[in-house]
């Protein structure tokens, strides 16, 4: 059952990390319940969920729900008669397999967003608080008399790019050399106007979707800190012939659990919100560019999503922001009169 389940979703071209997941969550079910699938009831689905909840670390709705959806999609591949599985279940066991989450006993996806509530964009002072302890951390290496400071530096620069272009980790870690690219409209930026992600995230078994990423003004910043990087940092660790833009210390390319890893380092140097994650710096850079001004299409375009009410749950604008908006809306109705009224 299980192997068949495995090639129907390797023949839909899911990752092998998502099969992997469900079929360990499937074997989890049948160590828990000890029973087959074929003999599993709605009762033992609510139990199995119950346990989860009741853990030292309860797993999160988001991920019981996308535990329900997995175990009900393995039960729809036995009930389907084009397997052959539940006429083989009754002949030899009578029994069949049955759904056993249903709408009065699974998760109803209600909200947009399911996520912890704790996740959410930095303020300008974090962002400079968290980049400021990330330059500092190659120096506290070096003194320490231990390895490391190299690649402190190099962290600080993975980091710095994320927020700057809004992008998920694994996209920052997937850039090549050559997705450096000039922007045309914009020749005072060099090689760094945009980006070309070719590893974006991609859904359903899809190949990645690919963006080209703009640098905006109001970040040109980056330009400097990539400059160094790419004239400095990089060569001294003689990378050779290898593309990738983010080298290790043994010549490979750096993974998204590193970049997860310097970013908690960073984090807890600067003394922000443990709960804070890498994923945040891409929620910033959202609110960050509707802050600046920038029509919320544009963000859309720029993180690569394919529905605007994604890109809103990103956004987390400031009070100040929204009173200014408020004022300006005020001054553009009454005019000449505001003066008077405020």
């Amino acid at each position: 059952m299980l192997e068949g389940w495995r090639r129907q979703q390797s023949a839909r071209f899911l990752r092998p990390s998502t099969m992997l997941m469900r079929l360990r969550l499937i074997n989890r079910l049948v160590d828990f319940t000890g029973l087959y699938p074929w003999q599993w009831t709605p009762a033992d689905g609510e139990a199995f969920i119950d346990h989860l909840r009741n853990l030292d670390e309860p797993r999160a709705l988001s991920t019981v729900r996308g535990y329900e959806v997995a175990i009900n999609l393995f039960l729809e591949f036995l009930l389907d008669p084009r397997y052959g599985w539940a006429s083989a279940c009754e002949e030899r066991f009578g029994e069949v397999p049955q759904l056993i989450f249903h709408d009065g006993n699974s998760i109803v996806h209600r909200s947009d967003y399911e996520g912890d509530p704790r996740r959410r964009p930095l303020t300008y002072d974090e962002i400079q608080a968290l980049f400021d302890a990330a330059d500092a951390r190659p120096s506290k290496i070096v003194r320490r008399g231990v390895k490391g400071g190299l690649g402190a530096a190099r962290d600080a620069t993975v980091l710095k790019l994320i927020y700057a272009f809004g992008l998920r980790r694994t996209e920052a870690s997937k850039l090549d050399l050559v997705d450096l690219r000039a922007n045309p409209q914009m020749p005072q930026f060099g090689r760094f106007g945009s980006l070309m992600v070719r590893f974006g995230k991609s859904s359903k078994g899809a190949a990645p979707k690919r963006r080209c990423v703009l640098l905006v003004p109001e970040m040109d910043w980056i330009i400097e800190v990539l400059d160094q990087w790419l004239t400095e940092l990089r060569p001294r660790f003689s990378p050779g012939p290898h593309p990738a833009l983010w080298i290790t210390e043994r010549v490979g390319r750096l993974q998204p659990r590193s970049i997860n890893d310097a970013f908690v380092a960073a984090k807890r140097d600067a003394g922000l919100d443990e709960h804070l994650d890498v994923h945040c710096l891409r929620h910033s850079a959202v609110t960050h560019w509707t802050e600046f001004g920038y029509p919320a299409r544009f963000s859309q375009e720029q993180v690569g999503h394919s529905h605007a009410s994604t890109t809103a749950i990103y956004t987390g604008v400031s009070n100040e922001f929204r009173n200014q908006m408020l004022v300006a809306s005020l001054k553009g109705r009454l005019g000449k009169n505001w003066d008077v009224i405020r």
